[in-house]
């Protein structure tokens, strides 16, 4: 239930992107600097960084460590198909993590050892959150509206 949850908020990210060019996608709209593609883009990061890491997987980002909120920083190579490329690339890698484990296993870096089961929550409120986020955006970028 958890997977298909987390799986429904991300269909939809992806479907707030469909039919937008780049210039579209990337355009603010609200005072930060906050973008439809720049949070697609940020969460593909999130997945890597919560699923890789429960896994004790290496972590690696395309930007120096210290350097704040890269992951929602549209490179001029980004487009939406590579964003979306990107995003669907790192939830098929966390689909095969989630169905190689078991929801009480722990997280293998130690630090703070976190369940599955807590990760996927999360992921379903970080998810979730954006989703509404780009419910927004998609409204303000074109007046498509609808889950």
């Amino acid at each position: 239930m958890l997977s298909a949850f987390l799986d429904r908020y991300r269909e939809t990210m992806i479907w707030k992107l469909q039919g937008l060019s780049k210039e579209q996608a990337s355009r603010r709209l609200v005072p930060s600097d906050t973008t439809l593609l720049g949070v697609v883009k940020h969460l593909a990061y999130v997945e890597r960084y919560w699923f890789h890491d429960f896994k004790g997987d290496p972590i690696s980002f395309p930007w120096n460590e210290g350097e704040p909120e890269r992951e929602f920083v549209i490179e001029r190579e980004d487009n939406v198909e590579s964003i979306t490329a990107l995003y669907e690339g790192e939830i098929a890698r966390s689909r095969e993590i989630v169905e190689q484990s078991s929801l009480d296993d722990l997280s293998k870096p130690a630090k703070e050892p976190l369940s599955l089961r807590w990760i996927m929550i999360h992921m379903i409120e970080e998810t979730a959150r954006h989703a509404g986020h780009a419910d927004i955006l998609r409204e303000l970028t074109d007046g498509a509206i609808g889950q």
